[in-house]
């Protein structure tokens, strides 16, 4: 298999294992792990991350979809899927047979989901609050607020669980950022306690993404919805986590050509790279297709051979050329880094980013699907995927 390998992705399940380690050691003992699973497992491979995860004893499971909700109920039999975001009710079959837990964005949402639960079926569900970050949710601080809270309450065929809020500056440490952080906490809890009052109980109340857990520890949030940090990498590339977690994903390629090029010759498309004197360049077999960024022509790095070496010319939609003028021994087939360590030398996924300007969850949830996940366990590889 490795020989038929032109780009691949390593997935380290043993710093998975030693992140959830490091994460649990933050939450209060009233505050369960809820790991964050959408987007493939942010890249990663979902199929292995959660499997991985269940064993590891972890109950409930974020994800953005009632598609990959299905699909984790395949790898999570017992656990409590959450899906953050909108569902069709026409789709409420869907989620009541795969035991999915439903989030309602609006009382309009509700009523209409309610309408499609089947008779003698309930669909269990949280509650969106919009604290401040203006996506999806009841308007904490509107007028309506409790009025909607209390009709959503009343309505026969849902099973309201849980209710809950998403940050939108965590991740920020300036002044007025924590002050909004801490207004869209208060405001939570705030409705959950007027609630209370009307006789609405929650179960699960939670406010806590991946920088909350970080930044903002909150006991009374009975879920934290790790995400980010679930994988090894930063809420914020300027932000040191308070805990050691590792990353879970490496990104590799191999050279396919080596050649001299002189002063005058061109690089790639638009012939944007003109050498200056005499070059050794390699062409190296992944571009942007791939989900490496053309963003990084002419500014990016690779590892060979634990070396840097730079992109010379546009990143193609398959290939890119690199300068290995520093390698003497470069060949054919040799591993090049792209995201991960070789020898003494390391780029992560927020390096990456930054040279983009974008964040490192892009960078990760870009690598494509035609890239193979390859699941690595006690040092030996224990599933590697098939593309054909």
């Amino acid at each position: 298999m490795q020989y038929r390998r032109r780009a691949w992705a390593e997935i380290d399940l043993d710093a998975l294992t030693h992140n959830v380690k490091m994460i649990q050691e933050k939450l209060s003992e009233n505050t369960k792990f809820c790991a964050v699973v959408k987007a493939n497992a942010y890249g990663h491979g979902e199929e292995y991350i959660c499997r991985t995860l269940s064993e590891l004893g972890i109950e409930f499971y974020a994800v953005s979809s009632i598609e990959e909700g299905i699909r984790i109920r395949n790898y999570c039999p017992e656990g409590e899927i959450l899906l953050l975001g909108y569902t069709p009710p026409e789709c409420v079959n869907l989620l009541i047979q795969g035991n999915l837990i439903q989030t309602i964005v609006s009382v309009e949402h509700a009523k209409k989901l309610s309408e499609n639960v089947p008779e003698n079926k309930q669909l269990r569900c949280h509650v969106k609050l919009d604290t401040g970050m203006g996506r999806i949710g009841i308007r904490a601080n509107s007028e309506r607020c409790q009025q909607e809270l209390e009709e959503i309450s009343k309505l026969k065929n849902l099973t309201i669980e849980g209710i809950f809020t998403h940050y939108a500056v965590s991740d920020d440490d300036s002044p007025e950022n924590i002050a909004y952080t801490k207004k869209q906490e208060d405001l939570l809890f705030r409705t959950v306690e007027q609630c209370a009052e009307r006789g609405i109980l929650f179960k699960h109340v939670h406010c806590l993404n991946s920088a909350g857990i970080c930044y903002h520890p909150q006991p009374k949030s009975t879920l934290a919805r790790a995400g980010i940090i679930l994988y090894g990498l930063k809420p914020n590339a300027n932000l040191a986590v308070p805990m050691d977690t590792r990353p879970v994903l490496s990104f590799y390629s191999r050279i396919s050509h080596v050649k001299m090029i002189h002063s005058g010759d061109c690089i790639s498309y638009g012939r944007t790279y003109t050498a200056k004197t005499s070059t050794k360049i390699a062409t190296v077999t992944v571009g942007y297709a791939d989900g490496y960024s053309r963003l990084l022509s002419n500014r990016g790095e690779v590892l060979v051979h634990g070396q840097r070496c730079r992109i010379t010319g546009n990143i193609c939609m398959d290939q890119m050329m690199i300068d290995v003028s520093n390698i003497p021994e470069v060949s054919v087939g040799d591993v090049v880094t792209l995201i991960g360590k070789d020898g003494n030398s390391c780029i992560t996924a927020d390096n990456l980013a930054e040279l983009y300007g974008t964040i490192g969850y892009e960078v990760v949830c870009g690598i494509s699907k035609r890239i193979p996940r390859i699941f690595i366990q006690q040092g030996k590889i224990i599933h590697e995927e098939e593309l054909f």
